[in-house]
């Protein structure tokens, strides 16, 4: 719901759970004024009372310096010295924007973001949007505030609209929103950092004074830090206390973080990363920013999580297997890396139907002189001395055994040892007189370019439409630099990233609509663009190349900080681990993989009789389970970053199930007993676990009595309701 009080000047945006409200003073000026548990009575008029003026601050509107006031929308060049939201050049040279509020509207549903994915409202949903012009009159600048309330979700999104109806201009920055806590106590901010096969552990600091940012700028989300931060008080815990979240719907380089001002507002921000970022736009033309989900709860992390969650599962994702529970399969990339023919991969196969696997995917490979990483990428054409019967050879036999099949592409990148390089160098992103950098022995093809996107949505599409293809691995080994296109001129070479951002959502887009049956799943060298924008268009992500299992805990722990497990792939892989030689036992391996999208990267034939049988009721749970694990609600219990057991307790929808994961990481000699109190149950009804019976007051209370006294001894509890 949305409302706004003519008597008070106070916009409230209200969810089930929450409210959002912030004023509009003198007329002129947003100003943030709420956002938390749900308010029951109006804020009153003398909201205008909490601010004074300030020593050294200029008196922009009035009595009034924006410098110290909780902002809604900020704009460089007045009186507010701190990180702007949006920030211009005009043709004069002028740099200052001062845009004052013009006028609002209220309207049912959710607008799309033109040429962006985002959050989409259905038939039946409770949501809103408020779209509040501002208008800077000098330069004939609007700027729309967009804010869309999904009540049933407990969500609220954001972004902005830049129309330019004076002189040409160039636009610096333009963050997608700021959240202003203003009198806020002591709290902390948290962010998900890493590097390759090491994606997404959670760091925690307290919000001390100046700015803490994290950022990526190299044209994608990366593995270095995801689109996510939370802001929550220093006692906020997994299950209790207040927890802000914001998530951005966009896989290029992006900006987070929170500034705090002298007097102690902090500043949360988010939005596309200023560097390597310019937007020229003419007379009559407009810019349309990503979007921002908020999530607020003051039940804790997990709380938030759960926010973030349902509606990343339902009003993100799209698609045919939104909803449906997807493939058990298995990969050959650790069973053969390069080393590939059509002998190889269906005797993978077999073995895997043996065990209940439905879905063979082909890795890396079957094309062009694909050996090695160094020569082939970007000719989307068969090696037929590998594959005899091409790709449509191989999964006919596949489809033979009784299984779908699934195929790994790589359709943003070349090698320059390819024809396809050969034949259009200037495809690549590069910056003339300068020698392109590599990745991997790859360069970026340009998607900013209509010609580069055809031809990779052609060479895919062709593909796909020849052979029976039920599955698409589609990967992304490399970050960009040097960045710059041959297509556009100097005044233009600062949009280059985020065109190949529009690129990128226009082939996927069309893709997919052509493809309905393919279940696509997003790689970028394991979680390097693991974010909500490629979610809208690829259910699922393989979570990291690191499949070492004690490893993944932590990972997929971070990971559900924003994202559900049902986006997450999670493979089971031979040990000794390929990535850290690791060895841990088959079922402690199954047990971590099997609450996210399930699979083997193994050669099945390789193992002994007893991990076979391991194997098989693996895929048995995950197919008996997945539900619970895919679409419950998460209760984060103990965390693998500060105790050497982690919990995580799953619980179905209709709240009869509950499933305990139980992780632990070392064992410990004469260990002592522990109890696992769990959490969101029925206090008032009674579980059965292992043909025993407890009331949930006393599993909350007291819990579950565990003792880590042996190595790797890892669980999933199933408790009944009664």
């Amino acid at each position: 719901m949305i409302t706004f009080n003519e008597k008070t000047k106070v916009f409230t945006l209200s969810t089930n759970k929450t409210s959002y409200a912030f004023g509009l003073l003198d007329d002129k000026l947003l100003v943030h004024l709420y956002w938390g548990k749900k308010l029951t009575n109006e804020i009153n008029e003398n909201w205008k009372d909490e601010f004074c003026s300030r020593s050294h601050s200029p008196f922009d509107y009035g009595e009034y310096s924006t410098n110290f006031m909780p902002l809604e929308y900020s704009q460089y060049g007045g009186g507010d010295s701190r990180i702007c939201d949006f920030s211009a050049v005009y043709s004069d040279g002028s740099r200052v924007t001062k845009a004052d509020f013009k006028n609002y509207e209220i309207i049912d549903g959710k607008p799309e973001i033109e040429g962006l994915p985002s959050v989409y409202a259905e038939k039946g949903d409770k949501v809103s949007t408020l779209a509040v012009t501002l208008f800077d009159k000098l330069k004939n600048l609007e700027i729309i505030l967009y804010y869309s309330v999904f009540e049933e979700f407990d969500a609220i999104t954001r972004s902005v609209k830049i129309v330019n109806n004076g002189e040409t201009m160039r636009i610096n920055s333009v963050l997608s929103g700021s959240v202003d806590f203003f009198g806020a106590p002591k709290s902390d901010i948290i962010h998900l950092d890493g590097t390759w096969a090491r994606e997404r552990f959670v760091t925690r600091n307290e919000i001390a004074g100046g700015n803490t940012s994290i950022q990526s700028n190299v044209g994608v989300s990366s593995h270095f830090y995801n689109p996510f931060i939370a802001v929550c008080d220093s006692d906020t815990t997994e299950l209790c206390g207040n927890a802000y979240g914001f998530g951005f719907v966009y896989s290029g380089s992006f900006i987070a973080g929170t500034e705090v001002n002298a007097y102690g507002t902090i500043r949360a921000y988010m939005g596309i990363n200023p560097r390597e970022f310019e937007w020229v736009l003419q007379n009559g033309e407009s810019f349309s920013s990503p979007e921002i989900i908020l999530s607020y709860s003051n039940e804790g992390l997990s709380g938030m999580s759960r926010v973030f969650h349902n509606v990343i599962r339902n009003r993100v994702s799209k698609g045919k297997y939104r909803d449906i529970e997807r493939f058990a399969l298995i990969n050959n990339w650790e069973a053969t890396y390069f080393d590939i023919n059509e002998e190889k991969i269906v005797n993978i196969a077999k073995k895997a139907k043996e065990i209940g696997i439905d879905t063979m995917v082909l890795d890396d490979g079957w094309f062009g002189t694909r050996s090695n990483d160094k020569s082939g990428l970007g000719d989307w054409v068969e090696n037929k001395d590998r594959l005899p019967g091409g790709i449509k050879g191989l999964a006919e036999k596949i489809n033979g055994l009784g299984m779908n099949f699934g195929l790994w592409f790589e359709p943003e990148m070349v090698n320059p040892d390819s024809d396809l390089y050969r034949a259009h160098p200037d495809w690549i992103i590069h910056t003339k007189g300068r020698t392109p950098s590599q990745i991997r022995n790859q360069l970026t093809l340009d998607l900013s370019r209509k010609d580069v996107c055809e031809y990779v949505e052609n060479a895919v599409g062709n593909i796909l439409e020849n052979a029976n293809v039920s599955y698409v691995k589609w990967d992304m080994n490399r970050t960009m630099s040097e960045v710059g296109s041959a297509l556009l001129d100097a005044e233009h070479q600062g949009e280059v990233m985020h065109r190949y951002m529009l690129g990128l959502y226009s082939v996927l887009g069309n893709l997919t609509k052509r493809f309905p049956n393919v279940l696509f799943e997003a790689c970028a060298s394991g979680g390097g663009r693991y974010d909500c924008g490629i979610l809208q268009f690829m259910p699922q992500v393989w979570t990291s190349d690191d499949t070492d299992a004690v490893e993944r805990i932590k990972i997929q722990y971070g990971t559900s900080f924003i994202y559900p497990y049902s986006s997450m792939g999670c493979h089971v892989s031979a040990c000794p681990n390929h990535q850290i030689g690791r060895t841990t036992p088959f079922d402690y391996r199954c047990n971590v993989a099997i609450p996210g999208q399930f699979g083997y990267e193994l050669d099945l034939n390789k193992c002994t009789d007893e991990e076979l049988q391991i194997a098989k009721k693996a895929v048995e749970d995950y197919r008996r389970l997945g539900e619970i694990f895919h679409k419950g609600d998460l209760y984060r219990i103990s965390s693998p970053f500060d105790s050497d057991v982690s919990v995580n307790e799953f619980i179905s929808k209709d709240k009869n199930t509950v499933l305990v994961c139980i992780y632990p990481k070392t064992s410990i000699v004469a260990a002592k007993d522990t109890y696992i109190k769990l959490a969101g149950l029925d206090e008032t009804a009674s579980y059965e676990l292992d043909g025993k019976i407890y009331g949930g007051d006393y599993l909350m209370n007291k819990g579950i009595w565990y003792c880590n006294d042996f190595e790797y001894k890892s669980k999933i509890l199933e408790l009944n309701k009664k």
